[in-house]
């Protein structure tokens, strides 16, 4: 998308700043607009080399490209890679899409500078984008004169990505937990009737959500400013409500408040902003906490507002499936809330789906279409399924989805959360896909109902034996939910039936299941 290039003056002249400070936060925040301004500026051909490698160092695998491994891991695999590469192995290695690439191509976009934005890898939150700050400063060369694009990259059409959403209208909600749940999660519809858009089992919905508003007026009675001052055309209430991100507080931020006070604080300030944790606090640290930390900084509004990132899309898997429910979409959402200290946090999009949009409201939206998370081409191949919480909203799609083309394959479910008297979700409808026979197997792990923790890993191996022949007869493995935790776990379950039930070593197993992963029969939706 183009925009002008940005104003000679980021900060009014009516700002409580001295000529100095003035000229050193215009130039600080012209470098933080202007990726936005349509321009590019190319890399030599020299540099361009450099950076995206040959053959010869460069042999096309990426082994870092696994969702389960810690961001210092990955850069561990990448050394000695072009830094292409070296940059793919900093992003989240979901391709989830939400920053409108997949990794690889983000990677490349930001080492031939076709992409100058740094922060737009949502899963890999600050560590990544400061990982990429710090890979970007390998491109520093003299610059040419920026150049316009050759040519306009057609829009789009609305609801195909990120950057041209479409406008669908909010249905209802109702609650999947039962009362006395130590969880709050939400099952949600939209109508796509009017939107034009359509979407395919196993991919995702990004959804543009609103900051809620009570936070939204004590940092506008932190800064002492009106909700009616003006800032980037609206008002600052509007702005900080549905345009900028409120939490976490980015680097920027810290930047700017170093800069407004002095001594200890200024030392504070300054080491946050370089990824350092003087108190120990820096994870709780949203734009609220910030003004609340450093009561002596009051940023203008303007310049507050130009410190803070986009508010990004938040994307959710998909729960149904186009041929069950034809013009219609849902969602499996949990609720984040939380207490820090004596404030309660929210999740933007999971409360503003839960609690704040009203039905019959519209709000922008796109379909991310899935990366390599679809069911088997061939309808009668058997499919694992292992979706716990949450997790299992791609599985309730895929199951709608068999059901509606006659699939012949079987289907097994593993599905877990905490008490099952609480937490069964869509408990209805698996009993009964069970009893017409659509799901074959239905495996179930309660975490909080005895007097040990129970989980789909423990399942899965109580259930070894029979996995293995599934797996033998040529299933599909699926996996989606948490990345750090229960996939890697799960994982770890499954190397243990093929060694066990497979007869092979740890090794031969390890192999057996990479692959699988190789070959596309497991496939991993996690996050």
């Amino acid at each position: 998308m183009n925009h002008a290039p940005p104003p000679q003056s980021l900060i009014p002249e009516s700002a409580p700043f001295s000529p100095e400070q003035r000229a050193w936060l215009n130039g600080f925040f012209a470098g933080l607009v202007a990726p936005e301004d349509g321009f590019v500026t190319p890399l030599s051909p020299a540099a361009s080399a450099a950076v995206m490698g040959s053959a010869a160092d460069d042999d096309g695998e990426a082994p870092w490209h696994d969702q389960t491994l810690a961001l210092d891991a990955r850069m561990t695999l990448a050394e000695g890679r072009p830094l292409r590469r070296r940059m793919m192995a900093a992003m989240a290695q979901q391709d989830c899409g939400q920053c409108g690439y997949n990794c690889e191509t983000y990677a490349d976009a930001l080492a031939t500078r076709k992409e100058a934005r740094l922060n737009l890898c949502a899963p890999g939150g600050k560590d990544t984008a400061r990982m990429l700050k710090t890979l970007a400063a390998e491109l520093e060369e003299p610059r040419e004169e920026a150049k316009p694009l050759a040519a306009p990259i057609p829009a789009p059409a609305p609801g195909a990505s990120r950057d041209n959403p479409a406008t669908v209208a909010f249905l209802s909600r109702r609650r999947l937990n039962m009362e006395g749940s130590a969880k709050e999660t939400w099952h949600v519809e939209f109508d796509l009737s009017e939107s034009g858009l359509d979407y395919k089992v196993g991919d995702s919905f990004g959804v543009f959500a609103k900051n809620d508003l009570g936070l939204v007026d004590q940092i506008v009675a932190m800064l002492g400013a009106s909700h009616l001052t003006p800032v980037r055309g609206k008002t600052l209430r509007e702005v900080l409500q549905c345009d900028v991100s409120l939490s976490p507080a980015p680097d920027a931020l810290f930047e700017l408040i170093s800069f407004m006070t002095g001594g200890a604080q200024r030392e504070k300030a300054r080491l946050l902003a370089q990824g350092e944790d003087p108190d120990g606090d820096a994870a709780t640290l949203d734009a609220l906490a910030v003004l609340q930390k450093f009561p002596s900084a009051r940023p203008h509004p303007e310049a507050f507002v130009e410190a803070l990132e986009l508010l990004q899309p938040r994307l959710y898997s998909i729960s149904s499936s186009p041929k069950a429910a034809p013009g219609r979409l849902s969602l499996t959402v949990d609720a984040v809330r939380y207490m820090v200290g004596k404030r309660k946090r929210l999740g933007v999009a999971s409360t503003f789906l839960a609690e704040r949009i009203a039905p019959g409201e519209t709000l922008a939206a796109y379909v991310q279409p899935a990366h390599g998370f679809s069911l088997p081409e061939n309808p009668v191949t058997p499919i694992v399924m292992v979706g716990p919480g949450t997790g299992v909203a791609p599985f309730r799609a895929f199951l709608q989805e068999r059901a509606a083309i006659g699939a012949r394959g079987g289907n097994w479910l593993f599905f877990g959360h905490q008490r099952a008297a609480y937490d069964f979700f869509y408990a209805d409808e698996f009993e009964t896909m069970k009893a017409n026979g659509l799901l074959t197997r239905l495996s179930l792990a309660w975490s909080r109902d005895g007097e040990e923790k129970f989980y789909v890993q423990d399942r899965m191996r109580q259930s070894g034996r029979e996995l293995w022949a599934w797996l033998a007869e040529g299933a599909h493995f699926y996996v989606c939910g948490d990345a750090k935790r229960m996939a890697k776990d799960v994982e770890r379950a499954l190397i243990d039936v093929v060694s066990e039930y497979g007869a092979r070593s740890v090794e031969e197993a390890i192999a057996f299941v990479a692959a699988l992963k190789k070959s596309g029969r497991y496939q991993q939706d996690v996050y």
